[in-house]
């Protein structure tokens, strides 16, 4: 080490500049030499499956389904023929080309069923709130996923109410804004709708606070039904053909889904007279985060009591006969599935996936490829010096810290 050190000082006693710079470049070109050298040695010494890792790697990406297209505008025929009379009706799921063409789609029925029955694998849910109201209960859930907005879960469960009302009335986009109910709600129209399958694409306006300009949600939406329980999916579409405009400001990432199903009546009598809405939501409004959580926090109750005395001034208009809405008409139509065999085949999906993790477990030596370059340059390196154990120590300290996580 004092020899190096001699070699230095000696180098900045030149007289010139220059003479300085050719020492220094003199004592440094071996050791980029070496370095070179060192990088030579470790690719020449790489495995013969090497070189079609990335070749393989490229096969799997080509491979990979494209994503399906937008679906296109339903007959005209059909949608005036709804406008004038509408038959509520069930249909069956339709064939999978078909299927896969709509914005929503059986994929999403199986991502709100893996969300009621808490197997989406996200983390865990954080209680915020429990209110109770004389008809009406309501608690609400947040967790924070590692990418992406605040996702908010929430269950209320109204006394004296069927499925088939609570799902018409938040199916409602008119009564929404006659009963002022979702006062946030400013206009609403259909843009596309499919009568065989009940799938919807719907334009809304809501109002956000004064700082904030208004927001517009194209929105694509499909009810499924299993029993009396109904899997009811609204989410953001994108559509190029709908212009965007600086205000109001479009929001591209919107997911807002129920599940609304019979339950027990808390009178105690055991007759499932109750019903029960689990809804899952979250948005990314163009507001900060943690600025959205505050005001969540701060106005969800609010927004929440003023849903109870809504839902009770649709069942009497209900009661009284009034005429339903055409977008309350689409909710009847409703594509059927059985949840238990949805549970089967879910399981055997989870199965065969962890079949396929095993069998194709990458090795451990595939990650290895540029800790054989490392090892090698620095092996190298370390033997161009002819004296100095610490310089080697260190050298070789280097490469064992960045192998030493594949032997670990």
């Amino acid at each position: 080490m004092s020899a190096l050190l001699d070699l230095l000082t000696g180098i900045f006693r030149q007289q010139t500049l220059s003479g300085a710079s050719l020492e220094l470049a003199a004592l440094a070109a071996p050791l980029w030499v070496a370095a070179l050298v060192g990088l030579l040695i470790g690719w020449a010494w790489r495995p013969r499956w090497a070189g079609v890792v990335i070749g393989d790697n490229a096969q799997q990406a080509a491979q990979l389904p494209a994503p399906p297209p937008p679906m296109h505008a339903t007959a005209t025929a059909e949608a005036s023929r709804l406008e004038t009379a509408v038959v509520p009706r069930t249909v069956v799921a339709p064939v999978a080309p078909e299927e896969e063409q709509l914005p929503v789609n059986t994929g999403d029925l199986m991502h709100l069923w893996r969300l009621v029955e808490e197997k989406d694998g996200g983390p865990s849910w954080i209680h915020m709130m429990e209110r109770t109201l004389p008809t009406m209960r309501y608690q609400a859930w947040r967790r924070d996923p590692p990418n992406g907005p605040p996702q908010y879960r929430s269950s209320t469960i109204f006394e004296d109410a069927s499925p088939e009302v609570v799902r018409d009335f938040f199916w409602d986009d008119e009564f929404r804004i006659k009963n002022s109910w979702d006062d946030m709600l400013l206009q609403h129209e259909t843009l596309e709708e499919c009568t065989k399958t009940g799938t919807m694409v719907v334009r809304w306006v809501r109002k956000f606070p004064f700082f904030c300009s208004d927001r517009e949600y194209i929105i694509g939406r499909r009810i499924w039904a299993s029993g009396k329980t109904f899997y009811c999916v609204t989410k953001g579409v994108p559509r190029p053909s709908v212009p965007r405009q600086n205000k109001p400001r479009r929001v591209d990432l919107y997911y807002s889904s129920w599940c609304i199903r019979p339950v027990e009546s808390r009178k105690g009598d055991g007759a499932m007279t109750a019903c029960e809405v689990l809804l899952f939501h979250h948005e990314d409004m163009g507001i900060p985060w943690e600025i959205a959580k505050l005001g969540v926090r701060q106005g969800m109750w609010g927004c929440v009591k003023k849903i109870e005395p809504g839902l009770r001034a649709y069942q009497v208009a209900r009661t009284a006969g009034e005429p339903i809405s055409k977008c309350a008409a689409m909710a009847h139509v409703t594509t059927k599935f059985n949840a238990d065999e949805l549970d089967t085949e879910d399981n055997t999906e989870a199965s065969s996936s962890n079949n396929n993790t095993e069998i194709e477990k990458p090795k451990p030596w595939t990650n290895n490829i540029p800790k054989v370059l490392m090892i090698g340059g620095a092996v190298a390196l370390a033997c161009t010096f002819d004296g100095g154990l610490l310089t080697k120590a260190v050298i070789f300290g280097t490469a064992r810290r960045f192998a030493g996580p594949g032997r670990r």
